[in-house]
């Protein structure tokens, strides 16, 4: 057990949706946490991550700084995916290791699995089979992040270890339509239907892919739980241990928001995965079982929406 109580801890990301769930959820943990903007490390560069933890000395490191993006994302921009993830990983870690850091857990992306990958996905899925195409640059720097937190564990004994969110939403998500994945893109495709009074929306590709979708804040205790409890060289999936079709979770969404028109299927563009599950069984044995049910939690998401983006509508 790794008690965090007068740690140092410091939450590489904190501005983003898992970041600042992880900042919230430590706040009863007694410990300090630490926080650095763009503008004070650019993580993107060796020496200023060296600097800013030589100054720091954090006990703990949470990474969750990440360039994140849905589907369109990926396909637009792939080195900025892959060139920016690898860097950030490898600029931490070694960092970490240079200043004697503890303990540190990498967060990655369910995206790191084979495109037809067993279902529901066991963590030794990984490295079995070929990726989805669509967001292939992320997954390989999720995959090396991991991989670097093993290599620094096997070769220099360090307390690293990694875990593997499902597709995670909640506040402070991304609505953006041009970069947001699924949920949050709906949430406000429904909304600006709803606003407009149009008697129909465009849903992406069949609605036929399944995903799973765990609540932020539930994702940020599941971390804080592993950061305190586990130690082993395996990654660790975090997920809600249940899925939804794309129509269904649509369905969910208008239901919450208040769009009643009809739902249009756009199939010029692609699905993605056919079903993205995570196996959750290593954690769920842990003692970990999520809080926040998927309609609960798109309910609390769109009254967010609305205070930070709908009154600009």
């Amino acid at each position: 057990m790794y008690a965090l109580d007068g740690k140092r801890v410091w939450v590489a990301g904190h501005r983003g949706m898992v970041g600042s769930a992880v900042v919230r959820r430590l706040q009863s943990e007694g410990c300090e946490v630490l926080t650095a903007s763009r503008s004070q490390v650019d993580l993107k560069r060796q020496s200023e991550v060296e600097e800013y933890l030589a100054d720091t000395r954090p006990d703990a490191i949470v990474m969750a700084a990440a360039k994140v993006g849905g589907i369109q994302a990926n396909a637009s921009y792939p080195a900025d995916f892959l060139y920016n993830n690898l860097m950030i990983e490898a600029n931490i870690v070694e960092a970490a290791h240079r200043n004697d850091v503890e303990r540190m857990l990498f967060l990655g992306s369910s995206c790191i699995y084979p495109k037809l990958a067993p279902q529901p996905i066991p963590e030794d899925a990984l490295l079995t089979g070929p990726l989805e195409p669509t967001n292939e640059w992320y997954a390989i720097a999720k995959i090396a992040g991991i991989k670097l937190a093993q290599a620094y564990r096997t070769q220099h004994n360090r307390d690293y270890i990694s875990a593997m969110p499902t597709n995670l939403y909640g506040p402070g998500d991304n609505f953006d339509l041009s970069s947001s994945h699924v949920l949050p893109a709906l949430i406000r495709k429904a909304h600006e239907a709803k606003l407009a009074g149009a008697r129909s929306m465009t849903v992406w590709g069949t609605g036929t892919p399944r995903r799973e979708f765990l609540h932020a804040d539930d994702c940020a205790d599941a971390l804080v739980f592993l950061l305190k409890s586990y130690s082993d060289y395996e990654h660790v999936n975090v997920g809600s241990g249940e899925d939804v079709s794309i129509l269904e979770l649509t369905r969910m969404v208008c239901g919450v928001v208040g769009f009643e028109g009809e739902l249009q299927h756009d199939l010029s563009k692609p699905d993605g995965t056919p079903r993205k599950l995570m196996q959750s069984d290593k954690l769920r044995g842990m003692g970990w079982k999520p809080r926040i049910d998927l309609e609960q939690g798109i309910a609390s998401t769109y009254a967010w929406f609305l205070e930070n983006y709908g009154a600009a509508q």
